[in-house]
């Protein structure tokens, strides 16, 4: 793989870099982000601290929500290549089969929600996808670059970067800067923000990415604790590898995980004699915490996935809503350095995902403790921007469970036209649904407009969609239609340069 690092140069010592936004970390946040920020035309530099991308299965449950983003990104059919659906589950006693059970509920896929879940695909598969995307749109990581200040003034921030085994420093001017540096963040240590949050689980975990030819890979085998024990073990195959994700409680294990105590762990949380598990690829312990940080924002820097908030591995949630943060800020950034937007917009991405990771995190919480099980919450297709002040729904006399302003927008296909195609790209999308398009079009850079027959999921109206998928504004349509369209064009105002007076 083609990697870039910063090297030691003496020679120029006190050179700078620009960029329009700098990236710390290069996680699923990290390449989200700097994707939807290239295919924009904005220039992100990444930057990551270790040598190369992270090894391990970790995050490896991607929600339906999540594979809308990648629909929209340009990385869903590589995801789904390399992807798979979660075996029926095996449970174990004594070194017997004692029967199979759904890990998850089944949901069918149907037109307004195309996508089901969760899919299996290991984070570092994920990663490589993103990378590759990446590259495809222009951009980089640069990696062996550690992060070791920031400092910002009203017109942009300042970071200095080493490489990471030693050298001479590098200096990042950029008039942004994304903390994508995972639950111990530089980035938020710096600017002073905190966390609070607490410990979920005392007992220490340990998952690992372990080979075993002598297991079926047909089954999610789960080994519950011994009548009168305590403890579980799982060793989920992990689709189009030879591995197994192997998760352990607890997991007494040294400073620095080695081998023999994953074997160790292997052979006593299961009927698998240690000998048997013939490779093991990665591993790493920790203790569950569930934290969210007290501001998403400090000036012109932003916290995104982990360094934001830290979630149990119930449920599958915390690498889906890490990526939401990636796909919520990107656009408004774009918005700001490239469309003349107020930088006001950009106050509503920590007003937006600070509730949304607030609540994800304490569903995973509850997951973890047994007190809710997974379902149609951890899919995260139901969260919605309904209290965001960038949402206005004009419309009066809706039923409860009508779709409305704030809301995630539906998939379909009406007169020959998939909505999920026209919506794709890094645009805002005037939608007519049963009504005609008003003549005066909102001034927003790169909108695009269609006419729609009736489609029941959306209701007769007029529906503004924002770049990442929601809602933004929602008006009545057939005789309302040109106050609606007045009303709108004075909306679009929060997202793009005013337009001029007559225009």
């Amino acid at each position: 793989m083609n990697q870039r690092r910063v090297e030691e140069d003496r020679s120029d010592v006190r050179s700078e870099v620009r960029s329009d936004v700098l990236i710390v970390g290069a996680g699923p946040t990290g390449l989200v982000l700097a994707c939807d920020l290239a295919r924009r035309g904005v220039r992100a530099l990444v930057v990551e601290r270790s040598p190369e991308l992270f090894p391990g299965s970790r995050g490896k449950s991607v929600q339906p929500r999540t594979l809308e983003v990648f629909d929209d990104l340009g990385v869903l059919g590589e995801a789904l290549r390399w992807g798979g659906r979660a075996p029926i589950g095996m449970t174990w006693q004594g070194g017997c089969r004692a029967g199979e059970y759904r890990m998850f509920e089944d949901v069918a896929a149907t037109e307004e929600a195309p996508y089901t879940g969760p899919w299996l695909l290991p984070q570092w598969r994920t990663q490589r996808i993103l990378l590759d995307r990446l590259r495809e749109l222009g951009g980089d990581v640069v990696f062996g670059a550690e992060l070791t200040g920031l400092t910002q003034d009203a017109e942009s921030v300042t970071a200095t970067l080493i490489p990471a085994g030693g050298g001479s420093p590098k200096s990042v001017r950029a008039g942004y800067a994304v903390a994508a540096d995972g639950g111990r963040s530089t980035v938020r240590r710096l600017v002073g923000i905190k966390m609070t949050g607490e410990r979920v689980d005392p007992a220490p975990m340990l998952v690992a990415d372990v080979v075993i030819p002598t297991l079926d890979r047909d089954n999610w085998h789960v080994f519950p604790p011994v009548a009168g024990g305590t403890g579980f073990a799982v060793l989920c195959p992990l689709p189009h590898t030879r591995e197994f994700q192997f998760v352990a409680q607890p997991a007494p294990v040294g400073k620095e995980v080695t081998v023999e105590e994953v074997r160790a762990l292997v052979a006593a949380f299961t009927h698998i004699p240690a000998e048997e598990v013939t490779e093991v690829l990665w591993a790493s312990d920790f203790t569950v915490n569930a934290a969210l940080a007290d501001r998403f924002r400090d000036g012109r820097v932003f916290l995104a996935g982990d360094a934001a908030h830290i979630h149990s591995p119930a449920g599958g949630q915390g690498l889906n809503t890490s990526v939401q943060d990636a796909y919520n800020l990107g656009w408004k950034l774009a918005a700001v350095l490239r469309d003349g937007a107020p930088e006001a917009l950009l106050d509503t991405y920590e007003e937006e995902r600070l509730p949304n990771a607030a609540a994800v995190l304490g569903l995973s919480t509850r997951i973890h403790r047994g007190q809710e099980r997974r379902g149609a919450a951890t899919r995260q297709l139901g969260l919605d921007q309904r209290d965001s002040s960038l949402t206005r729904e004009t419309r009066s006399g809706l039923a409860d469970d009508a779709l409305t302003a704030g809301d995630r927008a539906p998939d379909g296909k009406r007169d020959g036209l998939r909505l999920f195609d026209l919506y794709r790209g890094p645009h805002f999308t005037l939608l007519a649904v049963d009504t005609e398009l008003p003549e005066r079009l909102p001034p927003i850079p790169g909108l695009r407009a269609e006419r729609t027959g009736a489609y029941e999921a959306y209701g007769r109206g007029l529906y503004l969609i924002r770049p990442d998928g929601y809602i933004a504004w929602a008006g009545p349509g057939g005789a309302a239609l040109e106050a609606s369209a007045d009303d709108l064009r004075t909306w679009a105002s929060r997202v793009a340069r005013p337009a001029r007076a007559g225009v």
